[in-house]
């Protein structure tokens, strides 16, 4: 039984003849559910507040990928976890009988904004405020599309569902299963939403380099020329708050495909992180926040007036809001755009040793690519009292099925052939490592930002930083020029060399796994340490 605008749907593909569908529904209707079901409450400006209870994140050690003829010699076995097929035969034979009876939604709905290269997914849900929240994130067809919509992919989530892991060969009750060859995605044992958006990625990622396109987790920005940038960067680097930018059309702030025609956001929407966002530093993304439909993932608000707690990291440290791109009054409403002008890679660096910004050579790109550094800061966990370095290849290695080489390369011929500037971005820590120097300032980020973006950088002054080995600015208007050269601003310049040197060996490590995968000129890209260069002289 079905409902909704496309009432001839169902689940016998799957096997499943006795749910109650809800097929397509709008959002006011979901909503509506939402809240009549207990799913959910209603904050102070109508945002929708929801609970995942013991995942507040991915459970990336519960993804599996089916190991079969398909995937065997193209899925980078040495990072994806695999699933046999008998097993994950077993887990859908299962799936599919807890779906039996029960009132399910379903959404049709696109990966994609370029209709070139778009992926039809269908979306089935337990929860409806899971329908909701995919509405939201991916792309919403038009009337027209869905009279002969056919999906390529299909996406079951369901939390209530338990995996066995001697039935279904899973670490524990929580399973995340891609299975390529039979183009579907099973999801149980967690409310994290996150996880539907990212299995998307997951397939693009797998997908589209098959066609020439580079598939990115990104933010996308536009200038008033057509100017188009990409930030690469991961949790915590400033991503969505740096592509936020009043001045510039946002295409989009996750993730994005770069094609032969230009670059193109896979989403309708925004997955933003809200705790301490800061109204002031990020107006735009904090007024959703108080917005009708806004799906609000583990945020506190207070039963009696509604009010939210954006401080309060009592549920999660990773508390998020989900809500369509157009609640930011500067998106762009077709998604898509040229080529990029300018490549950024955000970092935050806890080290304190990275300069605030630095230009990339193409083969320096390809290298902090295939690295994706970031640190964490000390206390974030028991006994850690130093900054600790965490690399995640590609900006995003848990939704990378292919090797990272594949990638890597795509983007290098990318960047060559479209004569695109790079840039390494540091939102971390100057005049010393976290605990002892302080945040860099948001607008200096900004303001060299924006000089990289506009040309200005283009006649600057630079020197080459002797353990990195990018080119540095000397000087640019507005900034302080103390910042630009971090050694300077270190109370010991000894235990910032020190402290680089550290770094730099981090880097080298961590690479020797990409070593046999990448030209020469890659690998002579990568970090020197002084003491190194010093004992080879």
């Amino acid at each position: 039984m079905a409902d909704g605008m496309m009432t001839g749907r169902d689940l016998s593909d799957l096997g499943v003849s006795n749910a109650v569908l809800h097929v397509n529904w709008g959002e006011e209707r979901l909503y509506e559910t939402a809240v009549r079901r207990g799913e959910g409450e209603v904050a102070k400006g109508g945002a929708l507040v929801v609970k995942t209870g013991q995942h507040t994140g991915r459970s990336a050690r519960d993804k599996f990928t089916v190991r079969d003829e398909t995937t065997e010699d193209t899925v980078w076995w040495d990072f994806n976890a695999s699933m046999s097929p008998a097993h994950f035969d077993a887990l859908l034979a299962d799936f599919t009988a807890h779906m039996g009876g029960k009132e399910l939604f379903v959404q049709e709905l696109f990966g994609g904004a370029d209709q070139r290269h778009r992926l039809p997914v269908r979306v089935v849900t337990e929860y409806a405020w899971h329908s909701l929240f995919i509405r939201h994130l991916l792309r919403r067809p038009t009337a027209e599309d869905l009279t002969d919509f056919e999906a390529q992919f299909t996406i079951v989530n369901l939390p209530s569902f338990k995996a066995d892991p001697d039935r279904h060969g899973t670490r524990s009750e929580t399973v995340i299963a891609v299975n390529f060859a039979k183009r579907l995605v099973l999801i149980g044992g967690t409310s994290y939403a996150g996880e539907t958006k990212k299995s998307v990625f997951t397939i693009l990622n797998y997908l589209l380099p098959e066609k020439r396109i580079m598939p990115m987790h990104c933010s996308v920005n536009e200038g008033e020329d057509g100017d188009s940038a990409i930030f690469f960067g991961l949790s915590g680097t400033g991503k969505t708050t740096l592509s936020a930018d009043p001045k510039r059309k946002l295409i989009g702030d996750d993730e994005h495909g770069w094609s032969p025609d230009g670059l193109f956001n896979f989403e309708g929407g925004c997955y933003a992180k809200m705790i301490r966002l800061s109204e002031e530093a990020e107006p735009q993304i904090h007024a959703t926040t108080k917005m009708w439909g806004t799906v609000l993932e583990n945020v506190v608000m207070d039963p009696q007036t509604r009010e939210l707690d954006l401080d309060d990291n009592t549920l999660a440290e990773n508390s998020r809001g989900a809500y369509p791109l157009h609640y930011i009054p500067n998106s762009c409403t077709e998604n898509v755009s040229g080529h990029p002008r300018n490549l950024v890679m955000l970092t935050c660096d806890a080290f304190g040793v990275m300069p605030p910004i630095a230009k990339l050579t193409p083969a320096q790109a390809m290298y902090h690519f295939l690295s994706g550094y970031t640190a964490k800061v000390a206390g974030t966990e028991k006994g850690v009292t130093e900054p600790s370095a965490t690399f995640s290849t590609c900006f995003g290695a848990p939704f990378m099925p292919r090797h990272p080489s594949e990638y890597g390369a795509l983007l290098r011929e990318l960047i060559a052939e479209h004569g695109v500037d790079c840039w390494l971005v540091n939102t971390g820590w100057t005049g010393g490592p976290y605990g002892v120097g302080e945040r860099m300032p948001i607008k200096a980020t900004r303001a060299l930002l924006n000089a990289a973006l506009d040309g200005t950088l283009a006649g600057a002054e630079y020197r080459i930083d002797p353990v990195f080995g990018f080119a540095v600015p000397t000087a640019v208007t507005g900034v302080d020029a103390a910042i630009l050269n971090p050694r300077d601003t270190w109370a010991d310049p000894a235990a910032y060399d020190a402290q680089a040197d550290k770094l730099a060996d981090m880097f080298v490590a961590n690479f020797e796994k990409f070593e046999a995968h990448v030209m020469p000129y890659v690998r002579a890209a990568a970090p020197k340490p002084t003491a190194t260069t010093a004992a080879a002289e």
